[in-house]
């Protein structure tokens, strides 16, 4: 073990007795599940399933987001693999609570301390760990790698700063990623920088990417076509509090002759209230639950069809993005249907893939101080919208095939049982 390394075992190892103060103290702001303190700690009432288990880390949620489609991708091409995820937040926790399919695990990660490390690993004794970008925690990964583990880290990062702390100490980063038996890069710059600190990066892949299209019901498409024809079509994906408001009053400031407009809120009990806004504003309105086919609002109530609304769009406007501590949502799903789309300032969950769409000139912006302008804009220019989502498509379709690349690289260090 390098100096550095055996430094910070023994230091963290001089720091564990008060841990358990630390979160408590955390908790009390906030910070902490009370309830499952214990897990950060490395221990949990949980037993561990018999046969071969998968771990699969992300930090918070950007991370936790980008391991569903492998999470997924193993529960139906694996089903006899126990998945277990773990996370560092307790809003990643209340996202993975509700999207983690049936027989997944979630447990909060365990402090980087040499005693939960391996009161974790002895646990759960897993047969894959598979880290997230940027997650290089040297107690956890050594005591992984002692135990039998076998280690990869994908959709691979470091910021400047972590590079710049790594190259001060080439060493301890040639050690710990020598541990790895995969690694895939985010990007190129990614893969250089690991390669820099010496270790061996296999291909580049980020998990972000790497899904199929959302479904969509053809006939219904064509039906919903027929009754929106004749003018553009406005969609806005994903609402939540308070961007419904800007998006109504946005709507209401256009001209009289304003595109249609489908607002699919993030959660579809909101929809009366939704509904109630706009007849505030003296618009019409309906329910997709209604029925009623006219209205030149249609609030989108139902679940599992904001495929067929992404299909139907003229532009879309990927939501969670007009306020801030929302994150954004995926602009993916839009792309891979060749809908044009436009997002607000906040997308902090989706960063990496706004900036790798805009470094080739992709993706439009909607200020939520003019969004109607913005909005008018955009759809007073169809032809550019086309350009703009055939290059998304393009761009897209090769990056989510080189991401389900990484996806079968990820499988083939899944142990198989013996028939």
């Amino acid at each position: 073990m390098t100096p550095s390394l055996g430094l910070y075992r023994a230091a963290t190892g001089l720091l564990e007795p008060i841990a358990p103060a630390l979160l408590a103290h955390r908790a009390r702001q906030g910070k902490e599940d009370q309830a499952r303190l214990a897990e950060r700690l490395g221990r949990s009432e949980r037993a561990r399933p018999d046969g071969p288990l998968v771990w699969l880390h992300g930090a918070s949620v950007g991370e936790s987001l980008s391991i569903l489609p492998l999470v997924e991708r193993l529960r139906a091409e694996r089903p006899e693999v126990t998945v277990l995820v773990t996370s560092g937040t307790t809003t990643s926790a209340a996202l993975l609570a509700k999207r983690l399919p049936s027989g997944a695990i979630h447990q909060y990660a365990p402090v980087d301390a040499p005693g939960a490390a391996r009161r974790f690993i002895a646990r759960w004794k897993p047969d894959l760990a598979v880290f997230v970008e940027s997650e290089l925690w040297p107690n956890l990964l050594l005591e992984a790698k002692a135990a039998g583990t076998r280690l990869a880290l994908v959709s691979a990062k470091l910021s400047d700063r972590s590079f710049a702390r790594w190259s001060k100490r080439p060493d301890a980063a040639r050690q710990l990623l020598s541990a790895f038996d995969l690694i895939l890069a985010q990007d190129a710059r990614a893969h250089q920088r690991f390669e820099a600190l010496g270790g061996k990066v296999t291909g580049e892949a980020d998990l972000k990417f790497g899904a199929g299209p959302l479904p969509v019901d053809e006939p219904e498409l064509a039906k919903q076509r027929a009754i929106f024809a004749g003018k553009p079509v406005l969609l806005a994906a994903s609402t939540h509090p308070g961007e419904d408001e800007l998006v109504i009053a946005a709507y209401a400031e256009m001209a009289e002759d304003r595109p249609h407009l489908i607002i699919v809120p993030r959660h579809i009990e909101r929809g009366p209230a939704i509904v109630d806004m706009a007849r505030w504003r003296g618009l019409s309105v309906r329910l997709r639950s209604g029925g009623d086919p006219s209205g030149s609002i249609l609030v989108a109530d139902t679940l599992g069809e904001l495929g067929l609304w992404y299909r139907l769009a003229d532009l879309a406007l990927i939501c969670g993005s007009l306020l801030p501590n929302i994150g954004g949502h995926n602009p993916l799903e839009a792309a891979r249907v060749s809908c044009p789309f436009v997002r607000g300032p906040h997308v902090e969950n989706w960063r990496s893939v706004y900036d790798a769409l805009a470094e080739v000139g992709i993706g439009g912006y909607a200020d939520d101080t003019d969004l109607c302008d913005d909005l008018s804009g955009a759809l007073a220019n169809p032809d550019q919208l086309r350009i703009q989502a055939a290059k998304a498509r393009a761009f897209v379709d090769v990056r989510d095939a080189e991401a389900r690349a990484g996806l079968s690289r990820i499988l083939e260090l899944v142990p198989k049982i013996a028939s």
